[in-house]
């Protein structure tokens, strides 16, 4: 292809994408009444238990805001799809069939991934509101700005999304030869121990159990990316004694 037609195809590319990014928009623009009720679940409790505690809009735009805010927000997570397939489709046609094996395979593990990584913060998010909360003295009453709230819920899903995406960045850097399998698995103490560091750092809640739980699920996704980049290096390893026996023979 030529530039002028590269740049044609990256136009209707990120036309596609800005196409299912409005559409997705508009989808959390509707359920942004159901969204937020489930966020405010946490701070309701605190009501019901007779804390005071409610979302503080502060200005005249602060609702139309967070609405905008949370469609854009819940359009980028559901639409991940189209427009990470939109992008492959950009780069399909100039690499390799293998290449192409590789980068799917990638995606396919890289979106389940976050996606669980999202839930699993989106689920925590009632037990860290209900642990920062119960620290607000007797005499107080906590009028939380929504926006803030909603600022904390999104970096909430998203650190755990990003946190579950490590394993496939490990078998990237071995499938492109930077790191083996078995350097993985000598070093699993020192990777154990960033696990947890990192549990700690990313997880907002100050109770143990929650780090623990967060570092556990990741220590296994750890091992798992150790056994098929192990199984990756045995695989090469094979295929080169295979031609080197070809090469000797002939």
């Amino acid at each position: 292809m030529r530039l002028i037609e590269h740049l044609a195809e990256a136009r209707k590319r990120l036309l596609l994408v800005a196409a299912g990014l409005v559409v997705g928009a508009v989808a959390g623009w509707f359920l942004f009444d159901p969204l937020l009720n489930a966020m405010a679940a946490p701070v309701q409790a605190m009501q019901e238990s007779g804390r005071p505690a409610e979302l503080n809009f502060t200005t005249v735009l602060s609702g139309f805001d967070m609405r905008m805010r949370m469609a854009l927000f819940l359009s980028g997570i559901v639409t991940a799809p189209w427009w990470l397939y939109q992008a492959w489709a950009y780069v399909a046609p100039g690499l390799k069939r293998t290449e192409k094996r590789y980068v799917v395979g990638f995606l396919a593990a890289a979106i389940p991934l976050f996606l669980l990584g999202a839930l699993a913060g989106w689920l925590m998010l009632p037990h860290a509101v209900g642990i920062f909360l119960s620290f607000t003295p007797e005499a107080g009453a906590n009028l939380i700005d929504a926006n803030t709230y909603l600022t904390f819920t999104m970096r909430l899903v998203t650190a755990f999304g990003i946190a579950f995406l490590f394993p496939v960045v490990m078998v990237l850097l071995n499938v492109i030869g930077v790191v083996k399998g078995r350097a993985f698995l000598r070093g699993w103490r020192w990777a154990v121990v960033g696990v947890f560091t990192f549990a700690a750092l990313v997880n907002p809640l100050p109770d143990p159990w929650s780090m623990i739980a967060l570092g556990t699920i990741m220590v296994g996704l750890y091992f798992a990316a150790v056994g098929i980049t192990i199984a990756n290096d045995r695989r090469v390893e094979k295929k080169r004694a295979r031609l080197l026996e070809g090469g000797g023979a002939a």
